[in-house]
């Protein structure tokens, strides 16, 4: 009994400690951060910029606003936007989709991306 108990408590650390090693997001953070894609994409219905509109951006297909002229890759790829996709394509445009036009190197802090996601999701809801 006094080993199920030990291995219990052992157990217990290790989920108490890796429960506190998740960051929260920060949406606040996240939107000085959109200000690097400011210059191209626009979160509210605004006029033309060179990049397509963020707007409803999660649950579209990629490539498929009919008012902008993407790239063929971008136009032939199968993504959704969502969580995961946003975050492969923040990470590297080219690695993902292969010719696509973004001219954006990508963004290595994981951190970074989650609060920009997150700031996306509250930014460009319909």
């Amino acid at each position: 009994m006094k080993s199920l108990v030990r291995q219990w408590s052992v157990a217990c650390v290790f989920v108490l400690a890796d429960a506190n090693a998740v960051q929260a997001v920060d949406p606040t953070k996240g939107e000085s951060l959109y200000e690097k894609c400011h210059a191209c994409h626009a979160i509210k219905q605004e006029g033309v910029t060179l990049g397509p509109s963020l707007v409803g951006i999660f649950g579209r297909k990629a490539g498929s606003l009919e008012q902008f002229r993407y790239s063929p890759a971008m136009r032939r790829s199968s993504l959704v936007w969502d969580d995961a996709t946003l975050d492969s394509f923040l990470t590297d445009p080219q690695a993902l989709v292969p010719g696509n036009r973004m001219p954006f190197a990508g963004m290595s802090e994981k951190s970074d991306r989650d609060d920009l996601i997150a700031y996306l999701h509250k930014a460009t809801e319909q």
